[in-house]
């Protein structure tokens, strides 16, 4: 996308349309507490609700949680629902007195959508909320700050910015770290991913999808996939903490994509966990008493595999090590005048350093493939390429989870379209 230009008077008459009748923490201190969250919130973790649905954040929000984090597919559901029927005609009649139309309208609706939800997020729990930039904004540098600092100006103490993990996010959330916008960086599958993030783009939050992970092995017959999400989790969380304790880095862990209650207990301890409501459900209804519930950052979790299976076959090895490799790569990186690099430029820098599967260059084929298997891949069309060391199963997964985003983008978008 070239770079925006904005229509006289745009942003400004956004912003207000967005804000009017917002009311921030109308609900402040009106909510209980619960036993189990208080014990997490002892062991340093906070707590958010995963989803967009008021409804389902209502059934569950206690005085423990701070932030409920939204995303294209959770924020599709809402749309899908009906529930901005009667604001996306509006949207339109206002965008098309400043001259917008086609896909720069889309994009302003959707921009739109987003906040508008969020803030009826913040104004119902007195919460922080992640919102998401378009998908189209996933590889185009100047487009997903300029969008970042829109979504900040509008509620800035209370907005965190999801920006994925590709070249160009990577580029977008320095700059938009180093102006001090906060910045949950997401899609991140891996301790080495998060590394490279953390350092290099030094966002407030990180992220492992660790359901997605343990689906893997699980959805390709590997393993019963218990685990795997896990120790992924808990190496990043240890990766993370110690850029942090050093001063490299001010980026916190949040374990992302739980799939089951018991997963809760097994990571007490990280820095944030977001939880569909549930999951949050499901570690309630187990009745763990509070002096149960112990910190596990430092447990050793061995995900169990089939017998003849070959971790180091399909992978696996790149969710929990970094390896000196990237580390010297990354430290290459910090004598360069990386705020002058390009997207490209960055994979280049990956690529001469032995380093092209943290972050490759994905051939047309290869997005084609991952787009039609959806949020988990297919082991049997990259088997070859896992082994050889061709394909990384934490870069796979990063394109899996950006190609799930997009189309439930797309049906967003085609919603929307519907409707002007």
């Amino acid at each position: 996308m070239k770079k925006l230009g904005e229509p006289q008077g745009l942003e400004k008459a956004v912003g207000s349309f967005v804000l009017a009748g917002f009311d921030d923490g109308a609900r402040r201190g009106q909510f209980g507490s619960q036993p189990a969250w208080r014990r997490l919130r002892e062991l340093g973790t906070e707590l958010w609700l995963d989803t967009g649905s008021l409804e389902e954040a209502e059934e569950l929000w206690t005085g423990e949680f701070s932030a409920l984090t939204t995303n294209n597919t959770l924020l599709n559901r809402e749309v899908q629902k009906g529930t901005y029927d009667s604001l996306i005609p509006e949207a339109r009649r206002l965008l098309a007195s400043h001259g917008l139309s086609g896909r720069r309208l889309l994009l302003e609706i959707a921009f739109i959508l987003n906040a508008r939800h969020a803030l009826e997020l913040v104004s119902r729990f007195d919460a922080f909320v992640s919102v998401e930039e378009h998908t189209d904004m996933a590889h185009d540098v100047e487009a997903a700050v300029a969008y970042a600092r829109r979504y900040h100006d509008i509620c800035p103490e209370r907005f965190i910015i999801k920006i994925p993990f590709t070249p160009a996010g990577l580029l977008a959330t320095r700059r938009l770290s180093a102006d001090g916008i906060p910045v949950n960086h997401t899609l991140g599958f891996s301790a080495r991913q998060n590394y490279v993030i953390a350092r290099l783009a030094r966002p407030a939050f990180v992220n492992v999808f660790l359901g997605r992970l343990n689906s893997f092995v699980a959805d390709n017959g590997l393993g019963d996939g218990t685990f795997v999400g896990e120790k992924a989790t808990v190496a990043s969380q240890h990766v993370v903490s110690e850029l942090r304790r050093a001063g490299r880095s001010p980026s916190r862990q949040i374990g992302a994509s739980f799939r089951e209650g018991g997963q809760v207990c097994a990571l007490a301890g990280i820095d944030v966990m977001t939880m569909p409501p549930k999951v949050a459900k499901e570690f309630l209804e187990l009745k763990i008493p509070p002096a149960q519930i112990d910190d596990r950052t430092g447990a050793r979790y061995e995900p169990p595999l089939k017998a003849g299976v070959d971790a180091s076959s399909v992978s696996l090895h790149t969710l929990w090590d970094v390896g000196d490799e990237l580390v010297a790569c990354m430290d290459a990186l910090e004598g360069e005048d990386v705020d002058a690099f390009t997207p490209e430029s960055l994979l280049e820098h990956f690529a001469s350093h032995g380093c092209a599967d943290v972050l490759p260059r994905w051939s047309a084929g290869q997005v084609a493939t991952s787009a039609a298997e959806g949020k988990i891949p297919r082991l049997e069309n990259w088997r070859e390429q896992l082994a050889s060391g061709e394909v990384a199963l934490d870069a796979l997964m990063n394109l899996a989870g950006l190609n799930s985003f997009a189309a439930d983008q797309k049906a967003m978008d085609e919603r929307i379209t519907k409707l002007l």
